[in-house]
């Protein structure tokens, strides 16, 4: 590895899958502004993620339709859809 390239702050860091309140830690390099108590009882600095491999279609199997802005109907207004059709 090159020499003075590599950050030198990893901390723990939780990660926080909202859509399914999934939750692990790791090092990370990540800057947050939010912090949660952990199942050790220490607190630790707080990364919110939108998926993760735990509600990540490809990784689970199954179809969750987690929509944070109105994405999901501004598609399908878009292309004229209804949910019967995503479902076939």
């Amino acid at each position: 590895m090159k020499k003075g390239i590599h950050p030198e702050n990893y901390r723990l860091v939780v990660f926080q899958d909202t859509s399914c309140d999934y939750q692990f830690m790791t090092k990370s390099t990540i800057e947050t502004d939010e912090s949660i108590k952990w199942k050790d009882g220490k607190e630790y600095p707080l990364y919110r993620l939108e998926i993760s491999d735990k509600s990540h279609p490809f990784f689970t199997g199954t179809q969750n339709l987690v929509d944070t802005a109105g994405r999901i109907e501004k598609y399908m207004k878009k292309y004229n859809l209804s949910e019967d059709d995503l479902k076939s």
